[in-house]
């Protein structure tokens, strides 16, 4: 998936409620997709927040992330402050696209489909991820050979790194791919309302959460 990144990380609110610019751009992103987006369900009764759409070459938004819980950080530099693990769990929703041409009709995109949600949430746990011990000037080369490893994993659902987890989609369960590590975990699934869904997450059980179409995403700003 060629695509770009808006980050919409939430943002402190400005004294006495006022929404401050950086709100309001980050919401803006989310509000130009042509799908909906999803989170997880009523049950979750924490904290929840936008994190950053991807485009494709012409400003369409493809894919975004909203996250619940903690806002993570990197886990070695938590651990070195002596603070606890976070408890997160963040949903990574995609357009299904097909092969479409490119925005200058010179060639064609790649479809997006369950590996796409599963690559995108595998990249997403690594952001948040830092072996102990690891010289920073060595993360760089980590984090490219990790991401090299997600994107082989998610183009290999069926593969042995992946188990089955069937999770409720709007109330009506659904299969998911699903694999740990000692990151944390990644699953990938689809939905019948044309979009994708990945979701990673740490601290926080998969096993026992559910996911739903987000009815106001301008509440989470």
């Amino acid at each position: 998936m060629e695509t770009t990144s808006r980050v919409g990380a939430k943002t402190p609110a400005a004294k006495g409620g006022r929404q401050l610019p950086s709100d309001r751009r980050a919401v803006d992103g989310y509000l130009q997709a042509p799908f909906s987006w999803y989170g997880l369900d009523e049950a979750f009764t924490g904290p929840r927040w936008l994190m950053q759409v991807g485009t494709a070459a012409d400003g369409a938004v493809e894919h975004g992330s909203i996250g619940h819980g903690d806002e993570p950080s990197l886990r070695a530099e938590a651990a070195s402050a002596g603070e606890g693990r976070e408890k997160f769990a963040v949903v990574v929703t995609v357009a299904a696209q097909p092969s479409r041409r490119s925005a200058d009709g010179t060639g064609l995109l790649e479809a997006t489909s369950v590996s796409s949600a599963a690559w995108l949430a595998g990249v997403g746990l690594l952001s948040f991820t830092w072996p102990g011990q690891m010289d920073h000037t060595l993360r760089d080369d980590w984090l490219d050979q990790q991401t090299e490893t997600a994107w082989a994993l998610a183009d290999d659902l069926e593969g042995p790194e992946w188990s089955t987890l069937s999770l409720p989609v709007d109330g009506v369960a659904a299969s998911f791919h699903y694999r740990e590590s000692e990151f944390g975990w990644v699953l990938a699934g689809t939905t019948g309302a044309g979009v994708h869904l990945g979701a990673y997450g740490r601290g926080m059980s998969a096993y026992g959460l559910g996911f739903a179409v987000v009815k106001d995403v301008a509440a989470y700003a």
